[in-house]
């Protein structure tokens, strides 16, 4: 038999084995906090809390659209702006290809500003 063919088993049983773990750990742990918590539900503990006061009206509120537009930017550009740290710390190393690439990398985020500012999806409320 191939050497190499034993390290390629070996590495999909490693694959095999973190994927049964990952999926069998949570279900465990889940399975035994149900058994183990505390159960005694009331009508009090069942109602709706608000800050000590009794809710009145309908739980079901329509807020509108920008917010969560605002907030879907807000990650966006955020998470974005975490990929220019590591090329900040190594531009040294990288050089002028990762320059052009961030320039590019860049522009694109910028294109994509002013289309949501154009939508007017920048205005608040």
């Amino acid at each position: 038999m191939d050497p190499l063919y034993h390290l390629y088993q070996n590495n999909y049983l490693v694959v095999a084995v973190f994927i049964i773990l990952g999926i069998l750990l949570p279900m465990v742990a889940l399975t035994a906090g149900r058994f183990l918590r505390p159960n005694n539900p009331t009508k009090e503990k069942q109602t709706t809390y608000e800050s000590g006061v009794e809710p009145t009206g309908s739980s079901w509120v329509q807020f509108n659209v920008r917010y969560y537009m605002f907030a879907l930017l807000f990650v966006l550009f955020d998470v974005e702006t975490v990929f220019l740290y590591p090329w900040a710390v190594a531009y040294d190393y990288l050089g002028i290809f990762a320059l052009i690439e961030m320039i590019i990398f860049m522009i694109m985020l910028f294109i994509g500003l002013i289309y949501a500012w154009k939508k007017k999806v920048l205005t608040w409320i």
